[in-house]
């Protein structure tokens, strides 16, 4: 499958496992030449010799400025430009009120907030030049429902709808296409760590009954990211199986 994103030059943030290796899989599977950048470089590097498509492993950490300008100049030298950033970085610490602590609270929403908006300014600044480019943020339902025990993610995740909004305004002009997804309950290592219990309960809630795969998240992602959603911006996709209406 190939074509959809031929020759272009993306990013995927957390993209070493779980739904960013996922986005990153499919968006070479289309074309695209990929930067999978994660936290652990080494883990980044073995997920881009297992992509079939031109890839590479990138050791990143979205929280620090210079790590995300490092990422792009990186990328626009191995590809020649950037197309594509999408922001799937994240991290969870889960806990309730009671007992998150605050440097519980302040590790999420800087990975997330603070992340998605060093990517975005930082990608943002090769794509307005060349009056192209689309930025993909990948939010959750958390940040539309709230879920308890998720305060800190939960308002990070909400976040990244508003600040997807506002760079959209700011970058239209420019050519450069800012959307967000909402992921809902994703088959994925970490949520398949909840118990058996909570999961069913959960998919319960789904009215199509079922939790996603990794790759329904991705091949949203590459809709977004190709010219298909050329007249889109600002939009916050929903992708749950009709959980949240």
């Amino acid at each position: 499958m190939t074509g959809l994103l031929e020759g272009r030059s993306a990013i995927v943030t957390g993209a070493a496992q779980g739904i960013g290796l996922a986005i990153a899989t499919v968006l070479a599977e289309h074309g695209a030449r990929v930067s999978i950048a994660d936290l652990d470089g080494e883990k980044a590097a073995a997920a881009a010799a297992g992509i079939a498509g031109e890839a590479r492993g990138v050791a990143c950490d979205v929280t620090d400025e210079a790590s995300v300008a490092g990422l792009v100049t990186g990328a626009v030298e191995a590809y020649g430009g950037l197309d594509v950033l999408v922001n799937n970085a994240g991290i969870t610490r889960d806990a309730s009120l009671r007992k998150m602590t605050l440097e519980n609270f302040q590790a999420v929403v800087t990975v997330h907030l603070q992340g998605t908006w060093l990517g975005i300014r930082a990608a943002s600044e090769v794509m307005r030049e060349a009056r192209a480019g689309s930025i993909i943020n990948i939010s959750s339902m958390s940040g539309k429902v709230g879920n308890p025990g998720q305060t800190n993610y939960s308002a990070a995740k909400a976040g990244i709808v508003g600040m997807t909004k506002a760079a959209a305004k700011e970058l239209a002009h420019h050519g450069v296409r800012v959307n967000a997804i909402q992921p809902g309950l994703i088959r994925t290592p970490m949520t398949e760590a909840m118990t058996p219990e909570a999961w069913a309960a959960t998919e319960a809630t789904i009215p199509m009954r079922r939790a996603g795969e990794p790759e329904e998240i991705a091949n949203v992602v590459a809709f977004l990211a190709s010219d298909l959603a050329s007249y889109m911006t600002g939009a916050v996709l929903e992708v749950s199986g009709g959980r949240g209406m």
